[in-house]
């Protein structure tokens, strides 16, 4: 399953819209995501942001040998979008050395 994050945008054909990080790592836990595309800014931040999922799958990597589905950043947001691209490849990391 292909999961799309975002408050705003149209969700693209083939994907399962999520509007929540708890939504999505709803999604995640079930094992059955094979993409993930993400935007850091949900309306909301006392609510989360995409980066709250980022470090989700950190965390789980990194200390229980979850696989991490291929994932991109969607957001406008510069600096957000940095981050999350450095957590991206913390999480590579953290996965090249499960395997």
């Amino acid at each position: 399953m292909k999961v799309y994050l975002d408050d705003e945008r149209a969700t693209p054909v083939g994907w399962v819209p999520a509007r929540w990080p708890e939504d999505t790592i709803a999604l995640l836990e079930t094992g059955q995501v094979t993409d993930l595309s993400l935007d850091h800014d949900l309306g909301d931040d006392l609510h989360g942001t995409g980066y709250d999922v980022l470090c989700w799958i950190e965390e789980a990597v990194a200390t229980r040998g979850f696989v991490p589905p291929r994932i991109s950043i969607h957001s406008a947001n510069p600096s957000a979008r940095h981050k999350m691209h450095l957590a991206v490849e913390r999480i590579g990391r953290f996965w090249q050395q499960q395997k």
